[in-house]
């Protein structure tokens, strides 16, 4: 490790014509043995947030056992067993405000835990959501103060769900009670975001075309920043370069097999991986170089749509999802139901254990972040809002306690748990939505003074 009084700002990008590539954390950006000594107190803190739509068979979700250490965990959540102790599974939390029991106010009452105002024409109204109360404070340092990310096309205007707005099921995201914030499911467009110079989407689509990788633009800054650097650090730019070149390789081969895909599929957008799995795959690889680079360190995804019909034909289940949700207590289709929920799981875990796999400062990303995975819908075969299906991973930077399993005897406002995130990533507020409170347990004692 090299040690000088000149630090390397931790503000340093690459830039060429078109291109601006962020850095991760390095030595070289630590000024003296002083401040190194202060760095572990003071980590970046990131927030994102995971949505699934439909609700879970929750007996097959919820792990067995009362309030206390998770021992167990359950069939749907197995995937997850190499991050157990850095998880909370929080059963019986409420979205009280979501009722009268639609797809459209669970999707708005997620992250708002506010009442979607009944409207089918664009006098909607909601609330500001919890990332966007987190990206107003912590954002605010950041190239992009958030980032919004979709799997499935999120064009549909006018009424999706009983009298809602489509605006409700679309967005996630609000950054005031009427203003909806679009999310990107493109993963080309998402990497022009990260490692673009701005522009619109199609300008900045257009821009890459023209050049056969990003990191060709920056291979002078490359040469110049590795000659300063000390060996620990230039194999660290080394490894986040490479993995910025394969998201990139990933991308391009996508566009490259919709292009040759004479009918491609209209469920998706163009360009992006035939495989629901590798899309996905490449959706958590962007939130993982955005945070790694600190290009923003608040993320919101949707991992698929309320209402989708999306099939699963991979993991055996051919019927589309919303069907199989209305399941009238079949133990065929609660059985496909708990394979969709397994599944999921399953693509959130491998991006916990890439998170948990790379370093930041004195730990991992994984260490420095505080993941919400979870839905609005309780039992979708009726459209409640209650016992939600909820995991947050991550440590927090300390503030987090995890490898624990809370358990409510009676509903908890979801909004509690929105409360106890914010505390855990420095951010006090005494009352967010109809809260009662905020859920201490899940937090370190360091985080409650």
């Amino acid at each position: 490790m090299v040690i000088s009084k000149k630090a390397l700002p931790r503000r340093t990008f690459l830039r060429g014509i078109g291109a601006t590539v962020a850095l991760p954390l390095l030595d070289a950006m630590v000024p003296s043995m002083t401040a190194l000594a202060k760095t572990p107190a003071h980590p970046v803190r990131r927030l994102g947030f995971v949505y699934i739509p439909m609700g879970s068979h929750i007996a097959s979700w919820t792990p067995p056992g009362g309030t206390g250490a998770l021992k167990d965990l359950s069939p749907s959540l197995s995937p997850l067993a190499p991050v157990k102790d850095q998880l909370t599974v929080v059963t019986n939390l409420e979205l009280r405000n979501a009722y009268p029991g639609t797809h459209a106010t669970s999707n708005a009452a997620f992250l708002s835990a506010a009442t979607a105002k009944w409207t089918e024409s664009s006098d909607y109204y909601l609330g500001t959501t919890v990332d966007q109360i987190a990206a107003q404070q912590i954002g605010q340092e950041t190239r992009l103060p958030s980032l919004e990310l979709a799997m499935d096309l999120m064009d549909m205007v006018g009424q999706c769900d009983n009298g809602y707005a489509c605006v409700y099921q679309n967005n996630l995201s609000w950054s005031s009670p009427t203003t909806p914030l679009p999310a990107e499911a493109h993963p080309r467009l998402v990497f022009e975001r990260l490692f673009g110079e701005g522009g619109t989407a199609d300008q900045r689509r257009a821009a890459l075309g023209r050049r056969a990788s990003l990191l060709d633009w920056v291979r002078d800054d490359i040469a110049r920043l590795q000659g300063q650097l000390g060996a620990a650090d230039r194999t660290r730019v080394g490894e986040y370069l490479d993995t910025v070149r394969e998201v990139e390789r990933r991308i391009q081969r996508a566009e490259s097999e919709t292009a040759d895909n004479a009918l491609p599929d209209l469920d998706r957008p163009v360009g992006v991986p035939a495989a629901y799995a590798d899309h996905a795959a490449l959706m958590f690889d962007l939130q993982a170089l955005a945070l790694q680079g600190d290009v923003t360190r608040v993320v919101t995804f949707q991992l698929a749509r309320e209402s989708s019909n999306r099939t699963y034909s991979e993991i055996g289940v051919p019927d589309p999802h919303h069907p199989t949700s209305h399941h009238g207590n079949d133990p065929a289709k609660l059985a496909m139901l708990a394979k969709i929920n397994q599944y999921h799981v399953s693509l959130f875990g491998r991006f916990l254990e890439r998170l948990a796999e790379t370093p930041d400062g004195d730990g991992s990303l994984l260490d420095h972040s505080l993941y919400l995975y979870g839905s609005g819908m309780g039992n979708p075969n009726v459209h409640d809002h209650v016992d939600l299906p909820i995991v947050v991973a991550g440590g927090g930077a300390g503030r987090a306690r995890g490898g624990r399993h809370i358990r409510y005897a009676e509903p908890e406002p979801m909004a509690n748990l929105h409360l106890a995130l914010l505390d855990a990533a420095g951010i006090r507020l005494e009352k967010f939505a109809d809260s009662t409170g905020r859920i201490e347990s899940l937090l370190s004692p360091v985080s409650l003074g």
